[in-house]
């Protein structure tokens, strides 16, 4: 199954990746903080592409171990903004696990919650999921906020249980519900009809 794309928001388009992106992608991709919670090693331009030919053939969802990957593209300047996945975990479960990286200069704005948003809004209402997790690192601070913000719950703290360039890392798990993310939005839909 997959979404009908692009999805446009207020600020934002998500679509499918293609090569155009490659070079907004080496930018993303090639922050040094960021290549820590990357899914694909990124050491040089050569693995960016070849990532980047993997996430254009990642548009839906049949069966578990399937990515749904997208591009967070700006409205107002058409420029790459970011990237989500969104893989299928657990049939059983129906669990999915959301991916997320976003530009530097995003990081205090509200375009990375309306793109994850939109995704969990997908794996809900159109996938059918029973519960998102993901993952964040605990120096990750801006990630924590926003994961927090959007209604996921800490789950896990695992301290020291992966080396990264000689360094322990540490990483945190969200999670959000269905029942509970339904709930949340339709609360939201409540309010902004009383506002009105």
């Amino acid at each position: 199954m997959a979404p009908e794309l692009p999805i446009t928001t207020e600020r934002l388009v998500l679509r499918g990746f293609t090569l155009a992106d490659l070079d907004d992608l080496v930018m993303l991709c090639g922050q040094t903080d960021a290549q820590r919670y990357l899914t694909h090693p990124a050491r040089d331009r050569a693995d960016i592409q070849s990532a980047l030919d993997a996430m254009g053939q990642q548009k839906g969802l049949n069966r578990p171990g399937d990515v749904l990957c997208l591009a967070v593209v700006r409205q107002a300047d058409r420029r790459l903004v970011g990237k989500l996945s969104l893989t299928w975990t657990d049939a059983t479960a129906a669990q999915a696990e959301l991916n997320f990286l976003f530009a530097p200069s995003l990081r205090t704005q509200t375009d990375p919650a309306e793109a994850l948003r939109t995704m969990l809004d997908l794996a809900f209402e159109s996938f059918g999921f029973h519960r998102v997790f993901t993952r964040c690192g605990v120096r990750s601070e801006g990630s924590i906020e926003l994961l927090k913000r959007l209604g996921m719950r800490l789950e896990a703290h695992y301290r020291e249980h992966a080396l990264f360039q000689g360094e322990w890392d540490e990483e945190l798990h969200f999670a959000v519900l269905d029942r509970e993310w339904l709930r949340g939005s339709a609360v939201k839909e409540l309010n902004q009809h009383r506002v009105a």
